[in-house]
């Protein structure tokens, strides 16, 4: 059996059998958290605050902090279900897993097909909801998109994350049995389905009238899944704090910045537009590499230097994340780490209410207009929201129905 040095800080493993402990990691909550938030900007129809999310910076994005954060949970939540218990229960528990989400992501869809129907049939609005959706065929001929909404072969555009993360919680078990030979027959593994994945071959259908395929392909995202995954088991060490890291890492992210989002390439152009065209040479070669259907490779170096940094200011095992002081900052920075603790805690509830709720919010601002006024008022509301399902999640969640008064 091999193994690897303890992951100091991350999971306390100390080697490929041993099973964490079943503790939370502030900085895993606190930057899902952050994710939820961000996600809801994104989702909620031209957002003008969406200018401003990372995406708008450079090559990956909240859907990035998702995915690597939900390896990490996984590790936690599943990974030591199969050191305990055997790779049989283990399997079982991810396989319950699976199939909250998938009526999760069902129900979901349903929720807002209904929601769109039920603007276009009230005929208060002049906006066809249901073709912003693309969903015109589904209701044209509702039998055949049933059987591809439950057998995932019509995957609609808007409703594209739960069924990539599907597919990857159900790669779980076969990274788990090769853990048994060693780390090195995961990473090969992980990395060989990540290659073929980028040539296309492994794309799967999302609609039958067209070629249109998965917008989030999971063989590719399984990459950065399993490295959070890895990380949070005490597969990978955790890196060492260095400054050449840092300073490598954030110039990074300054330099890419051009070739990843035309919001900088044209603030480029209006400093320097003989810089800027060199870029605008450059910008084709970059674009396989920073696919996200198959999550390019410049996608994957983005994000684990964005990672690193927030590691880095995060603190050792997040002592930067746990507020002290009794002074009113103190407080307040106190409480903003609760509430964004415990959207992160509830991620899945809160992302597919937020989905749900992105729309009708996007519907408001139809309406009321998009001045900074309505826009600030409907981002707040939409915060409000998620904020009070993590913590309605978490009431339900720990069945207080059961306790003694």
């Amino acid at each position: 059996m091999a193994t690897v040095s303890p992951a100091t800080d991350f999971a306390p493993a100390a080697n490929m059998t041993a099973a964490p402990a079943r503790t939370r990691d502030p900085r895993l909550d606190f930057y899902r958290g952050i994710a939820m938030f961000i996600i809801l900007i994104a989702h909620i129809p031209n957002d003008p605050w969406a200018r401003w999310i990372p995406a708008r910076f450079g090559f990956s994005d909240a859907t990035e902090i998702f995915v690597f954060c939900s390896g990490m949970a996984s590790a936690i939540a599943f990974g030591g279900a199969f050191m305990r218990r055997g790779w049989w229960m283990g399997t079982a528990r991810v396989a319950f897993r699976i199939w909250q989400v998938y009526w999760a992501h069902i129900g979901l869809f349903f929720f807002v097909a209904m929601s769109m129907a039920a603007l276009d049939l009230s005929g208060l609005f002049e906006k066809d909801y249901i073709s912003s959706l693309n969903l015109q065929h589904f209701f044209n001929n509702p039998m055949p998109q049933l059987v591809g909404m439950f057998t995932l072969t019509y995957v609609p555009n808007y409703f594209d994350i739960l069924p990539m993360y599907l597919v990857v919680l159900a790669m779980m078990p076969l990274f788990m049995g090769l853990s048994q030979i060693g780390f090195w027959a995961v990473a090969l593994t992980s990395i060989a389905i990540w290659v073929v994945a980028q040539t296309g071959a492994l794309a799967l259908p999302a609609e039958p009238w067209s070629d249109r395929q998965w917008f989030f392909n999971p063989f590719g995202w399984q990459l950065l899944f399993f490295t959070g995954f890895a990380f949070m088991r005490g597969w990978l060490p955790a890196p060492p704090v260095s400054k050449v890291l840092i300073w490598a890492s954030a110039l990074f992210l300054v330099l890419s910045a051009p070739f990843g989002s035309w919001k900088v390439f044209l603030w480029v152009e209006a400093w320097n537009a003989d810089l800027a065209e060199e870029i605008r040479k450059v910008w084709p070669l970059t674009k396989e590499f920073r696919s996200k259907t198959e999550f390019g490779l410049l996608r994957y170096m983005h994000f684990l230097a964005l990672a690193y940094l927030g590691w880095v200011v995060a603190g050792e095992r997040g002592s930067r994340l746990v507020a002290t002081g009794h002074g009113i900052g103190a407080q307040i920075w106190q409480r903003l780490l609760a509430v964004i603790t415990k959207v992160g805690q509830q991620s899945l509830a809160v992302f597919v209410f937020s989905m749900a709720a992105a729309r009708l919010i996007g519907v408001g601002l139809d309406e009321a207009g998009r001045n900074p006024a309505s826009v600030l008022a409907a981002n707040l509301i939409g915060f409000a929201m998620i904020i009070g399902v993590a913590y309605l999640a978490a009431w339900f969640k720990a069945h207080p129905w059961k306790s003694k008064k």
